[in-house]
């Protein structure tokens, strides 16, 4: 065991272990970062079946404790699990009720919300998990409302989370309650990733990957980028790449997926995203800087893409030191 004097988070190890899981628990909460000070979380893994136990990719795995370090743990994650089927023994259930009832935490990646539905601690709350598995979960677990589309939810001190790379943004999220927004920030440059994405967020990419990477309207992209500001028309983004409006919407979703206009407002956002992390100007300010107008359109688009207002996701991701 670690000799830091932070919060003990404990893995969950289980046969057919979800390796991509397990190690997003690891490469936030069990890596050595001294400059976070002593702190920092202490990390360990537990077994909860009886090994040897085989993780996905055609390895095996040994926990460093047994189950019984549940019963000391102040954060226990459950990273996937071996099916959305897949029974959980009455063991476990009772040891991850009695760590809620002194207030542990609870929280899990993708399939493992089913281990923590089984508890019936989410039973009248919200939960999340892969979208894929969201009707079987409704099937299991008729008291809890199953949210498909958000990345992660809380319900009181259980945090469920949906597919994979979904569960980056909540362990983020808990390093935020726990340190701070600066340390948030921190983890999430070593996973070379942002820092600020809402449980409130689609599962599904908001930004999707180019079809087409070299392509006619790549420069005119770079160009928008840095004139957000500018009054960019259909007419004005197909003469400047020399099309018709129709041969121009045509190649632009080809190139980016989206339509120009989509494209255009989510640019937007991930530019006023930015600015409301990293300066403390007015709401009217950062969207005349980016094209959205006034402090409407900015609250408008923030509620309809974000889920959350601006204001409010300035004060949850903005950076010690900048308000």
């Amino acid at each position: 065991m670690p000799k830091a004097s932070g919060p003990l988070v404990v893995a969950l190890l289980y046969d057919q272990l979800c390796t991509f899981e397990f190690g997003i628990v690891t490469e936030i909460f069990g890596l050595s970062r001294p400059e976070m000070g002593d702190g920092w979380y202490r990390f360990a893994s537990c077994a909860v079946d009886d090994g040897p136990l085989r993780a996905h990719g055609g390895i095996v795995v040994q926990a460093s404790d047994s189950a019984a370090l549940i019963d000391e743990a102040d954060l226990i994650v459950v990273p996937g699990w071996s099916s959305a089927d897949a029974p959980v023994s009455d063991a476990l259930c009772t040891r991850l009720r009695a760590a809620h009832a002194r207030g542990a935490r609870l929280a899990s990646i993708c399939s493992g919300a089913f281990v923590l539905a089984a508890t019936g601690l989410l039973d009248g709350g919200v939960a999340v998990t892969h979208w894929r598995y969201a009707d079987t979960m409704r099937r299991r677990f008729p008291a809890i409302t199953v949210d498909d589309a958000a990345l992660y939810r809380i319900h009181g001190n259980i945090f469920t989370s949906a597919g994979s790379a979904a569960g980056i943004d909540l362990l983020i999220e808990i390093v935020r309650q726990d340190f701070g927004a600066t340390a948030a920030n921190s983890v999430a440059r070593r996973l070379v990733m942002p820092a600020h994405r809402s449980g409130g967020q689609a599962q599904f990419l908001e930004r999707p990957v180019r079809v087409r990477e070299r392509t006619e309207i790549a420069p005119l992209l770079d160009q928008i980028r840095t004139e957000l500001s500018g009054r960019w028309t259909i007419a004005r983004m197909a003469q400047a790449c020399r099309m018709s409006n129709r041969t121009f919407v045509r190649r632009f979703v080809e190139a980016t997926g989206m339509p120009p206009g989509e494209w255009l407002t989510l640019e937007r956002l991930e530019a006023a995203k930015t600015l409301l992390r990293e300066r403390s100007g007015s709401l009217d300010d950062i969207a005349n800087t980016v094209g959205l107008g006034n402090a409407y359109g900015l609250r408008h688009h923030f509620r309809q893409r974000v889920g959350i207002s601006p204001s409010e996701y300035r004060t949850r991701f903005m950076a010690e030191g900048h308000a």
